[in-house]
């Protein structure tokens, strides 16, 4: 039986802020009732089109590299700079050959994520 992603989430220090973040990301609203210890994005699809956000409130700071990411794609050329301007911080820019590169970026919580102009899909 194959498996699908149900639910993406994030351990942080403030989930409100988190969510908002990625809210604008995404184009989703944060749920009705999120608050500073939990907050959502698209809880109440109960058939999970696309999967739900949490943001969880817990005590400690991140501390080391995310060991999982997310890889977003996005042809516009001045991707990056909107994410910049929503919060997130440029890490480090990479390149896969001549014909594919990616920004690492994080966001407001430090978590790190990658955006390209599209999806990588091998060594040509």
């Amino acid at each position: 039986m194959a498996y699908r992603v149900g639910n993406i989430t994030l351990d942080c220090e403030n989930p409100l802020q988190a969510a908002a973040f990625w809210s604008a990301v995404l184009g989703r609203p944060v749920d009705e009732g999120s608050s500073e210890f939990f907050a959502s994005i698209g809880r109440a699809d109960k058939d999970r089109r696309e999967p739900a956000w949490f943001f969880e409130k817990v005590p400690e700071p991140k501390r080391s590299k995310n060991r999982l990411h997310l890889d977003l794609v996005n042809p516009d050329p001045a991707a990056v700079d909107e994410l910049v301007q929503l919060g997130a911080t440029v890490v480090d820019q990479h390149s896969a050959g001549a014909d594919h590169g990616w920004t690492v970026l994080q966001d407001p919580e430090g978590n790190e994520f990658c955006i390209a102009a599209r999806s990588f899909t091998g060594w040509e």
